[in-house]
């Protein structure tokens, strides 16, 4: 039990009852996940994190270390509908909204594009012009899409797990902040252990086929989605999430020398909101019935790394964004 203010939290009957399914729930979708994807459990984490709470995470990885595998077995796992979508250079916004025809009788028809289903895999959204990423924008934030002045609802749940490759930057388009800062998560993919790439090389050169049971359905994801924004937090947790934010930006008082030294822009306002509901979805999975400080410290990294700005001198000297974001910790 927490505090706020004179008031002690109290969740309901109803809701801990269901804390307690959700948390049996996630250890069932995971060992499920587990079948495909051999090790990344932090990435695993904040997928289902991102998931749980409503928000769409960005994969960074080099190639060959399962992303696209990783969500569509999430999707999968959650019963839900996937489309991939490949970014190139030639995608135009219409490859993925969608766009009118003209039918047999002569009146325009909206044929809906590949963004119309639950999750989205944006392979490599990088490699693709402003424009196209734009196009993920309003169905990002909107849950809807506007095409020749007309606006269509998507399906809920919808997410959009996009991946970039940190190599080979010749011929990209890095995404611009304002579209980061759609994501709630930036998931760094790391290379397998030793003991994990020997299980994934046995796994996948044999006949043995793994098939993957549906542990959600949609109106279940949406009930979850729902329950964790019902969880309480007590005003000491919000207070530390927005002064750690506020940390991050150099002309803030309570900057430290070593931020005003190697960052040059800070994180916004949408950093404390995903702070908080990533660590009250982090605490319940965890069958806590209320966030504390040490949830909001293990949902920070992937939260700010990629809404904070590093300035020439910290490329120079190597700092890199974790650890600025250590130093705050």
């Amino acid at each position: 039990m927490k505090e706020t203010g004179e008031k002690k939290i109290k969740p309901t009957m109803s809701d801990v009852a269901a804390i307690e399914k959700l948390v049996v729930k996630t250890a069932e979708l995971k060992k499920e996940i587990s079948k495909v994807i051999v090790g990344q459990h932090d990435a695993v984490n904040f997928v289902l994190l991102s998931v749980f709470c409503g928000g769409h995470s960005l994969l960074i990885g080099v190639p060959g270390l399962a992303k696209t595998l990783l969500v569509h077995t999430v999707s999968d796992a959650l019963g839900l509908h996937f489309k991939r979508i490949q970014f190139t250079p030639d995608l135009m916004p219409s490859d993925i909204l969608g766009s009118e025809i003209l039918d047999e009788n002569r009146k325009f028809t909206f044929v809906k594009g590949p963004i119309f289903s639950n999750i989205i895999l944006a392979d490599e959204i990088n490699r693709t012009p402003p424009k196209t990423q734009a196009a993920l924008l309003e169905a990002m934030q909107e849950r809807s899409v506007t095409v020749a002045g007309h606006q269509y609802a998507l399906d809920l749940p919808f997410y959009v797990l996009a991946t970039q490759n940190p190599i080979e930057q010749e011929g990209t388009y890095p995404l611009p902040e304002a579209q980061l800062d759609r994501f709630m998560f930036s998931i760094n993919l790391e290379y397998p252990t030793f003991e994990e790439e020997v299980e994934v090389v046995k796994s996948t050169t044999s006949i043995e086929n793994k098939t993957i049971s549906s542990i959600f359905s949609a109106n279940e994801i949406l009930e979850i989605q729902q329950l964790i924004r019902k969880i309480p937090v007590a005003d000491n947790v919000v207070e530390y999430a927005v002064g750690l934010v506020g940390k991050t930006r150099p002309k803030a008082t309570s900057a430290s020398e070593f931020v005003k030294s190697y960052l040059e822009w800070g994180a916004g306002p949408r950093a404390s909101q995903n702070l908080i509901l990533a660590a009250k979805a982090h605490a319940a999975i965890n069958g806590k019935f209320s966030p504390d400080i040490e949830d909001v410290k293990a949902i920070a990294i992937p939260i700010l790394s990629h809404r904070i700005v590093k300035n020439y001198k910290a490329e120079a000297e190597g700092i890199s964004i974790k650890q600025i974001i250590e130093s705050l910790l």
